[in-house]
């Protein structure tokens, strides 16, 4: 098998938790384009679930459609897609004053044979599993995390900050959103993780690591995370997509 026949299988799994009235995180996934995203909406009534589902389903629809895309590298297309969506969900929200201030937060990846291009806005996360080795690849768009990374916070003092759910960027809030991108290459077995901070706010890196590296069918691997996020307190929806590289 050449390094452009890579074959990527997913799986996802998205509860609403056990305190939310409502699920407002969307999945986007397409085995076929090699396009994966998890979408974290924020917003008053149901506005939240209007601008994870509008930003999911225009980054999937512009990703996917690649034959139309020219020699457009794929790090173009996908400030391009982001900006697009960004521009979609902004202007609704300014139409509409039910939905003024809604936004999303986005973490994808797009496979092209071995390389693989994750991409995030806010704090929903990517990680890949190696040999067992659970890395964090996004960084997120926080307040304290970005103290963290300044050295101005400690991990642990993150944690426990009043401030922890504020994030810094996110699509829909603003006129223009940029977003972070890290260009990986895939190894047979690696296990890339995408989820909402629903998840990550449950369950610490050291479990995940433990929990995934666990010899079963994805979708088994989605639910016994969903569902040990659940069981540590579900305060926010979880949402859990994985994406595994074939031999």
């Amino acid at each position: 098998m050449s390094a452009n026949d890579v074959r990527y299988d997913s799986a996802a799994l998205s509860d609403r938790g056990r305190n939310r009235p409502s699920n407002e995180d969307t999945v986007g996934r397409s085995d076929e384009s090699g396009v994966y995203l998890v979408c974290d909406g924020m917003g008053g009534a149901a506005a939240g679930e209007v601008a994870s589902s509008m930003a999911a389903a225009e980054v999937l629809r512009l990703l996917s459609r690649r034959a139309e895309s020219g020699a457009a590298p794929i790090e173009d297309r996908i400030k391009q897609a982001i900006r697009t969506a960004n521009e979609t969900i902004y202007s609704r929200s300014q139409e509409d004053f039910h939905l003024n201030g809604m936004g999303t937060t986005l973490v994808g990846l797009v496979t092209e044979g071995r390389r693989v291009l994750v991409f995030n806005v806010g704090d929903s996360r990517c990680y890949r599993l190696r040999r067992l080795h659970l890395e964090q690849i996004s960084l997120d768009h926080s307040l304290v995390e970005e103290q963290v990374r300044m050295g101005r916070m400690t991990h642990a003092e993150a944690l426990r900050s009043p401030m922890r759910n504020i994030i810094t960027r996110a699509l829909g809030t603003q006129p223009t959103v940029e977003p972070d991108l890290f260009e990986l290459v895939a190894e047979a077995g690696d296990i890339f993780l995408l989820c909402s901070d629903g998840l990550t706010g449950e369950i610490p890196d050291a479990l995940l690591e433990s929990m995934l590296g666990a010899d079963l069918p994805l979708d088994q691997l989605c639910a016994s995370v969903v569902n040990a996020a659940n069981e540590a307190g579900g305060h926010d929806n979880i949402t859990c997509l994985l994406v595994r590289t074939g031999g």
